[in-house]
């Protein structure tokens, strides 16, 4: 579990989990661009069954790579405008170390 305090409306469940609390549309927005993930990623597992041409799958996967990211990137964008700047006006600089270690994951 992690030590950070929780941001008002970022506090654990009664299953020690925190949750997020992005606007409707933001959720919206993310789960539409991992469903149209999901289903480049059920394409390019047709690719391979179907033997397609490598540097084609290579040029889907690479979409499907570019997709990811940019979903990251809306996500950061959202977390640091909410539940980091909530924690950091609350007196918790700990969540800087935290989002940290998160970019450079993402930046890896």
């Amino acid at each position: 579990m992690n030590k950070l305090k929780a941001c008002p409306t970022c506090r654990e469940n009664a299953d020690s989990q925190r949750k997020s609390h992005h606007d409707e549309k933001t959720v919206r927005d993310l789960v539409n661009r991992m469903n149209r993930i999901e289903g480049q990623v059920r394409g390019i597992k047709g690719m391979i069954e179907r033997r397609v041409y490598c540097d084609d799958i290579l040029n889907q996967i690479s979409s499907a790579q570019s997709a990811l990211h940019g979903a990251a990137q809306l996500l950061l964008e959202k977390h640091m405008k909410t539940c980091v700047s909530e924690q950091l006006q609350a007196g918790d600089h700990q969540v800087v170390d935290e989002l940290v270690k998160t970019i450079f994951k993402l930046i890896k």
